[in-house]
């Protein structure tokens, strides 16, 4: 009797001590991660870039809030969000608390498909079934079928007053401390159908000192236009790197047509016969419905451009 039932009930309770962690340790354990990414015209002085994406407010997240709030002391030259700030229709009050030390920060922001409606319940292995199936995102001609809408109008009202970008599939501009002009190129998010290359291209402008491209869900056919078209970076979020990954093998999902190896972090994109730096954040929350991290902590970016060698 020990002998047939020992090894099931061994492997239960490994599986929940498994959940137990990832939902209440992992997807709570809030990281910082720095890279340099060399960019800017020599002569520059680096730039401290803070990106944060896929917060993915719910009521009732104190600890989150709080270590958004923290990053206000890293004291960027200016921050990017790129989406997903919502998983709850009832998130705008404490998500802008949270953000508020941040929005005295010069800032850009795209939004994601969870900022315009609210999430839907749905089975975790629909991810790996639409990656062998190659399908992602919308397929219909509709945006999402039944999905309540979320006040997304009051989170871009909050951006705007505090002089946040909207970079909805156009561009803009941040004039710096010291002179510099940064140029942004943004694309409404791919995940739904709703990015317009055609009304933002031309590519970088001339005379600022750097362009970036900004974009929600890192799909490839985003990346290739704003490569081709000769931008050096381009910032993205979407992924959740992975969200559940496998020690020592990493993701086996992107939820977009990015491939695995590139799911979080700075990467490298070719397209024609240019190439760009990509960084994709992590993000630092998780769909209301499935509130867990496996291998993969939540993280936001600070990001030091350096001139280029």
């Amino acid at each position: 009797m020990r002998a047939r039932y020992g090894v099931p009930l061994g492997i239960t309770a490994l599986g929940a001590a498994g959940v137990a962690y990832a939902a209440g340790f992992e997807a709570r354990s809030f990281r910082l991660r720095r890279i340099t990414v060399p960019v800017l015209p020599q002569g520059t002085r680096p730039l401290r870039v803070l990106q944060v994406s896929d917060i993915h407010m719910v009521c009732g997240q104190r600890k989150k809030q709080r270590w958004l709030r923290s990053l206000a002391g890293l004291r960027p030259d200016f921050v990017v969000n790129t989406g997903d700030n919502l998983s709850d229709t009832e998130g705008v009050p404490e998500l802008l608390d949270a953000l508020g030390p941040l929005l005295e920060f010069p800032g850009v922001y795209v939004f994601g498909s969870n900022d315009y409606y609210g999430p839907k319940l749905r089975n975790p292995a629909r991810y790996l079934l639409e990656k062998v199936q190659g399908r992602h995102g919308l397929n219909g001609n509709a945006p999402v079928v039944g999905a309540v809408h979320n006040p997304w109008e009051l989170i871009r009202e909050a951006f705007d007053e505090a002089g946040w970008l909207n970079l909805t599939n156009t561009r803009g501009r941040l004039k710096l401390e010291g002179g510099l002009e940064l140029a942004f190129t943004g694309l409404d998010d791919p995940h739904i159908k709703r990015d317009r290359y055609e009304l933002v291209a031309g590519g970088p402008e001339q005379d600022a000192d750097l362009s970036v491209g900004v974009v929600h869900a890192p799909y490839l056919r985003s990346l290739d236009a704003f490569t081709a078209d000769g931008y050096p970076l381009v910032l993205a979020g979407h992924t959740h790197g992975g969200q559940l990954c496998v020690p020592f093998y990493g993701a086996l999902v992107t939820n977009c047509d990015l491939d695995t190896g590139r799911v979080k972090g700075l990467s490298t994109h070719q397209a024609g016969d240019h190439t760009a730096y990509l960084h994709v954040s992590a993000g630092c929350g998780t769909n209301r419905y499935t509130p867990v991290r496996f291998a993969c902590p939540p993280e936001a970016t600070l990001l030091t451009l350096t001139p280029r060698a």
